[in-house]
């Protein structure tokens, strides 16, 4: 008895035979007529770059921004692909549209940039995490059996982890789970607190008002801590009131000019410890 084999569809079952128009390409110069014809193969491949593209939807992308990737990489494999080299077309273009469209994932679509190489382990963990896990109510599967199953170290499993949620990020205007209307993620945010840049900045002129004359000091003491006004010190020392502004504000001016030499030291020094070239 005969046995019928059974026809298996091929994998890229909608790949238009173009054979003869790259076959033309190949031996035309550049100009009008041959661009013609390469748009035309183009769109002979569309369909099939649409499609590549539908396996990439429900990724956060709109479908219509894959399709234009795909047709980019399409684009791309008809200059570049060389019919003399006895290859079919579909075995050149399909990896470099698949190409352009994970490339567009790795460069647009991250909310937070991460090296290619922890994105690609961000993937690998997923990917086995997800073929651990039998049913949607699994606990993720601990990090000993992603790494045996991935083909990774531990280390390298926790890394990919830690940038699982680096792919796409929260706004800071989404509504909180369990909150009230109108409470979002940026009502939990602290303010900032002036005391702290109060407390550096006394920290910083300490030294210097410790190394002025006993007058100075004084007199900069009455006025900024106990509140008196200029002419309560001028009757204080027996001085006039202008003369107390003026020392007031000479003295000031000083004691600035000091710490911002020592900042400008700090930094020096900071350069010098950790030299950029």
């Amino acid at each position: 008895m005969a046995h019928v084999r059974a026809r298996t569809k091929h994998p890229h079952h909608d790949a238009p035979d173009t054979s003869a128009q790259f076959r033309r390409l190949s031996g035309m110069p550049e100009g009008p007529r041959k661009k013609a014809l390469r748009q035309e193969v183009v769109r002979a491949w569309m369909p099939m770059a649409e499609r590549l593209a539908r396996q990439y939807r429900n990724r956060g992308e709109a479908l219509e921004d894959l399709e234009q990737v795909a047709h980019l990489g399409l684009v791309k494999a008809v200059r570049r692909y060389d019919a003399a080299r006895g290859n079919a077309f579909e075995s050149y273009a399909v990896p470099t549209i698949v190409g352009e469209l994970k490339r567009h994932f790795r460069d647009h679509m991250w909310g937070v940039h991460v090296p290619r190489r922890v994105q690609e382990l961000r993937n690998r963990v997923r990917s086995a995490g997800l073929s651990l896990a039998v049913t949607a109510d699994d606990r993720f599967p601990p990090t000993a059996a992603i790494a045996e199953a991935a083909g990774l170290t531990e280390d390298e499993v926790r890394t990919g982890l830690g940038a699982w949620e680096s792919y796409a990020t929260l706004s800071l205007d989404a509504d909180l789970t369990g909150a009230e209307d109108g409470y979002s993620l940026v009502d939990t945010f602290g303010s900032t607190e002036p005391g702290f840049d109060q407390a550096v900045d006394r920290e910083a002129v300490r030294p210097h008002l410790s190394g002025l004359p006993e007058r100075e000091r004084e007199i900069l003491y009455l006025r900024f801590f106990c509140d008196m006004t200029q002419s309560s010190i001028a009757e204080r020392f027996g001085i006039s009131q202008m003369h107390v502004s003026r020392l007031i504000s000479h003295t000031c001016a000083r004691v600035c000019e000091r710490v911002e030499a020592d900042q400008a030291t700090a930094a020096r020094r900071a350069a010098a410890a950790h030299p950029t070239g």
